[in-house]
């Protein structure tokens, strides 16, 4: 029965990769640097933490840890939601295909819809100078975490 599932997930093409450590590393570059930010006003309502994670947004990626600010403000349970909420909406404006860094970051950016919002397209930007850099993400990833 489980190969029978295994293959059954695999044609349907329900299983994906999501977003990879170097897209997600940089989104943390672009908004903060990747340190520490406490929670500040940010159009209309707070963000907070090394991805400034907006209450709704951390609803959205099924309320991981022990509230809002604990988990945005926690670097692995800020990824944790990022990944979800990317994963959550990733294939909203890919018309079936496996979403890119770009889909990605310019839903992090502009919400469900924001990779179909050219306000989100500077933002898209400075994400693709940061994947250009190149630099060892092993090693900025593994930082966040000692």
């Amino acid at each position: 029965m489980w190969r029978f599932l295994v293959l059954l997930v695999g044609t349907l093409g329900v299983v994906q990769a999501g977003i990879s450590d170097k897209c997600l590393a940089c989104i943390c570059q672009v908004e903060t640097h990747c340190k520490y930010t406490p929670c500040h006003p940010d159009v209309g309502s707070l963000s907070c933490g090394p991805y400034q994670i907006k209450e709704p947004y951390w609803e959205d990626c099924y309320k991981p840890g022990k509230g809002w600010k604990p988990c945005a403000l926690d670097f692995q349970c800020a990824a944790k939601c990022v990944r979800s909420y990317t994963g959550r909406y990733g294939q909203y404006c890919t018309g079936g295909r496996i979403p890119t860094c770009e889909d990605y970051a310019r839903i992090h950016n502009g919400g469900p819809l924001g990779c179909r919002k050219k306000a989100t397209l500077g933002y898209w930007e400075r994400v693709k100078k940061c994947l250009e850099k190149k630099p060892d993400y092993r090693l900025l990833w593994s930082s966040l975490y000692n």
